[in-house]
């Protein structure tokens, strides 16, 4: 006889396994909703270790674990950096950078003055030892008004390069050649020889308008034209109209921009404008402008040097300098237009300048005092 043992149910019919199974699940689908981890295989997380996905240097390999091998250099850029070129990410982060902090606070000094000013502001600041740059709308097109005469300039340089006009040549001044505005040459007689290096130093010194139609005539306009893509001067135009002194407008206004003025002085400072030698010759024409303490000349600490050209016309008020200074030299260039007088836009670069000299002043009694004091350097 068949002997019938009876199972062990739990109440309505159910087996210890499956009300066990039952519990389990519960558990889970209550405890994730709520936040709690349920994953008894992980270890706890240690508050202190590095933040997923960031490698801990400091931390040994495991066994037996090799170096994983570089990235391969993108195509026509350099490789990518190692672990150990990569920003930190311990806490030696944060330990404040002095130079970083002191560019950023001029930098947003002279945003705040650029976004206030009721006019048209274009800036290019560059550090000519570190690199380090700051623009504010440096495409934007201005006209040129006297700043297209460095680029003339530029233009009489390559014609004595190639041969075709010496600085000895003499130039008689005609009835075409008088013009109006700034310089003393429209005061002299007609017939009047004047050699091709005074005529320079005249344009750039005095912005004479004569002196720069009589080079203009020298060396021909369609040359300059023709040259100015050459030095990398792509929006800079030199056209006869633009070179009316007219305030009203002109047909062919001829304009630049903040980024192409700023190239240009770097590069003659470097030396690589036509030749080292014609460059070092338009550095000492730039640094002997008239003395005016006005616009970037105003304020300039004593013992410094600019080597600039200003340009008001039609509007326009700027200033193109090469600032030379015993802690590191820079190009600052500030177009302005649309202003509602001039004194106040010379006032605004004025401002503008006296933002950066404060800069480099204070880095220079940083650099100083750090050579006499042991230890980190700190700001307060």
């Amino acid at each position: 006889m068949t002997r019938i043992v009876p199972s062990r149910q739990g109440p309505g019919g159910l087996k210890p396994t499956d009300l066990l199974v039952g519990t389990v699940l519960f558990a889970v689908a209550v405890a994730y909703p709520l936040g709690f981890g349920l994953d008894w295989g992980s270890r706890p997380k240690d508050p202190l270790a590095a933040p997923e996905g960031v490698e801990d240097e400091g931390a040994p390999s495991a066994p037996g674990a090799e170096a994983a091998a570089p990235r391969p250099a993108p195509r026509g850029g350099s490789p990518e950096p190692s672990a150990s070129a990569r920003p930190k990410t311990g806490p030696a982060s944060w330990a404040p950078d002095p130079a970083a902090a002191a560019w950023e606070k001029m930098t947003e000094s002279l945003f705040r003055l650029a976004t206030s000013y009721r006019g048209r502001v274009a800036i290019v600041l560059k550090d000519l030892s570190t690199g380090n740059s700051w623009t504010y709308h440096q495409d934007d097109l201005f006209p040129s008004a006297s700043l297209i005469k460095v680029p003339v300039m530029l233009c009489v340089f390559d014609s004595i390069n190639e041969g075709k006009v010496s600085l000895s040549d003499r130039v008689a001044l005609r009835r075409k050649h008088r013009t109006g505005g700034s310089g003393s040459v429209k005061w002299s007689a007609d017939g009047t020889r004047l050699s091709v290096r005074d005529l320079l130093y005249r344009m750039i010194n005095e912005s004479d308008n004569t002196a720069t139609a009589m080079l203009l005539d020298t060396v021909g306009i369609d040359h300059v034209q023709a040259q100015l893509p050459k030095f990398g001067l792509f929006y800079t135009e030199v056209n006869p109209e633009g070179l009316s002194i007219k305030s009203g407008r002109v047909p062919r206004e001829n304009y630049t921009t903040a980024r192409e003025m700023t190239m240009m002085m770097e590069r003659i400072y470097r030396g690589e404008m036509v030749s080292r030698a014609s460059s070092e010759l338009m550095m000492d024409i730039l640094k002997h402008r008239r003395a005016t303490r006005s616009r970037l000349a105003k304020g300039l600490p004593r013992g410094w040097e600019l080597a600039h050209k200003t340009g008001l016309l039609r509007q326009a008020c700027h200033d193109v300098a090469i600032v030379l200074t015993p802690y590191g030299d820079y190009v600052l260039t500030v177009l302005t237009g649309h202003n509602r007088s001039y004194r106040t836009a010379k006032d605004f670069i004025a401002r503008l300048g006296k933002v950066t000299y404060k800069y480099y002043d204070a880095r220079g009694h940083l650099v100083a005092g750090a050579s006499t004091r042991r230890g980190p350097l700190v700001v307060r």
